[in-house]
């Protein structure tokens, strides 16, 4: 059996695309030769099986009183037994946690993945293995989110928890034992500020390929 890859994640691992000028399809989402899962299971070949799990405005565990069903803590044992068996679960959440309505800061939202995290440990989709998990902290929400029509739902505070959420998604990390990988780097665009352009998806699949074969179980 291949070895499997979970990715567990928001918008950004759906592949939503804001500007439709940067996707090949000129649609809403990024196609298969553009989305970062898709990239990542290319570069890591035919061994290795990557499945995306990824649902716009998903949380890590804050229910959304406008929508059912958003944070991945109620779902996240039927999302891992019906993939299993997982050797790794990637989980790359926590801009919809700084929602203004969610009324939560950047240390609560580190404490949500805490809770994800060890819930998703407790599952029995490992097989023989131990549960096998990776952080990854998602950019910095850019300022151009305030100006755009969804900034508004969005609220105040947003860039301030993003940016401070890498240094409490560390030591959830290690807290947990989970890997962590901090994806500051990968670019979000400036249409609204919190979803990643073609280029991002390239960086943060780049980032992947080299850190997940190591990462996953001989």
């Amino acid at each position: 059996m291949k070895k499997h890859v979970l990715c567990l994640g928001d918008s950004n691992t759906h592949g939503y695309c804001a500007d439709p000028a940067d996707c090949a399809d000129g649609g809403t989402r990024f196609n298969e030769k553009e989305r970062w899962t898709c990239l990542l299971q290319k570069a890591l070949g035919p061994d290795v099986l990557v499945t995306e799990e990824g649902l716009g405005g998903r949380t890590t565990v804050f229910p959304d009183p406008l929508h059912e069903s958003m944070d991945a803590l109620s779902v996240v044992y039927a999302l891992l037994k019906s993939h299993e068996v997982i050797d790794l679960l990637v989980i790359m959440l926590g801009t919809n946690d700084t929602k203004e309505r969610l009324g939560v800061n950047a240390a609560c939202i580190a404490i949500g993945m805490e809770r994800l995290v060890r819930k998703a440990r407790s599952v029995d989709c490992w097989g023989d293995r131990a549960p096998n998990i990776l952080i990854v902290c998602p950019p910095p929400i850019r300022p151009e989110m305030e100006l755009a029509e969804c900034g508004v739902p969005m609220g105040r505070g947003c860039l301030e928890k993003s940016r401070e959420l890498p240094k409490y998604l560390e030591k959830t990390a290690k807290l947990v034992g989970a890997h962590y990988l901090d994806a500051k780097d990968c670019e979000f665009n400036p249409v609204d500020g919190m979803h990643l352009t073609r280029r991002g998806h390239a960086q943060l699949a780049a980032l992947l390929a080299e850190a997940v074969p190591g990462l996953l179980p001989g």
